[in-house]
């Protein structure tokens, strides 16, 4: 029994990585939007992410002042927030009734941009942090011993550390693009609106649509492996 349902599996796998090829190569109108509207909603939430995280995540990583160690403490332990208990808390602001109600962002991309990007901010700050303390103490001690200034050294320091920064944003992206709670909770899945690829996965798994989902999740997960593996080869050459 156990070795039929492995051989059921494994049928099933090649068959999703059969579909993947069919429907990369047709083109099917609705994968091709699920896909781009995917890497809208995580490109914009990493980059709004981005803007607030790695100024946080470098000040956190270079400067010591009050509260450093709370505030470290507290987007460390954002890291492993359920994204369903993000979603369900951004859907009670944002509902009707919620305090945001009025802006009527429920069901919009809008909606989901914010809750990835809420939820990518913690991996941001931390691993910028950790990547400027790495390179910090050293590289800006013979920055100011060279003569630099309190922002050029800053500065000095960033660049150092801009390989394992690339990655963390690769890894928000990354995280962003896979994630399911928020995406459903705040998008409702609707088909030429918020349908992205997770929701797509999840909907058509819940059909019976095996080989589909696992087609779905073939693209999925290439998209991220050669974005993984470009930001590898940049960081190789940022180090080179």
């Amino acid at each position: 029994m156990i070795g039929e349902a492995c051989s059921r599996m494994a049928l099933d796998i090649l068959e999703g990585l059969r579909r993947a090829v069919e429907l990369i190569l047709s083109g099917d109108p609705s994968v091709l939007d699920a896909t781009l509207r995917s890497l809208y909603v995580s490109g914009a939430a990493t980059f709004l992410a981005s803007i607030l995280g790695l100024p946080i995540g470098m000040m956190i990583g270079s400067r010591e002042f009050p509260g450093r160690r709370l505030l470290r403490g507290f987007f460390n332990a954002l890291l492993g927030i359920p994204t369903v208990g993000l979603g369900l808390i951004l859907y009670l602001i944002l509902s009707r009734s919620g305090p945001l109600g009025a802006l009527r962002m429920l069901y919009t991309p809008s909606a989901m941009i914010l809750g990835q990007a809420l939820l990518v901010l913690p991996i941001l700050v931390s691993f910028t942090a950790n990547a400027v303390e790495n390179v910090e103490r050293e590289i800006k001690d013979l920055s100011k011993t060279l003569g630099a200034s309190e922002l050029q050294a800053s500065l000095t320091v960033f660049r150092e550390a801009l390989p394992s920064v690339s990655l963390a944003v690769i890894a928000g992206f990354n995280r962003a693009l896979a994630e399911l709670g928020v995406a459903l909770m705040l998008g409702g899945n609707i088909a030429g609106l918020t349908r992205v690829l997770t929701t797509t996965i999840a909907m058509e798994a819940t059909r019976g649509n095996i080989e589909l989902s696992i087609a779905l999740t073939i693209i999925l997960l290439s998209i991220v492996f050669v974005l993984s593996s470009a930001a590898n080869v940049l960081k190789e050459k940022l180090e080179g």
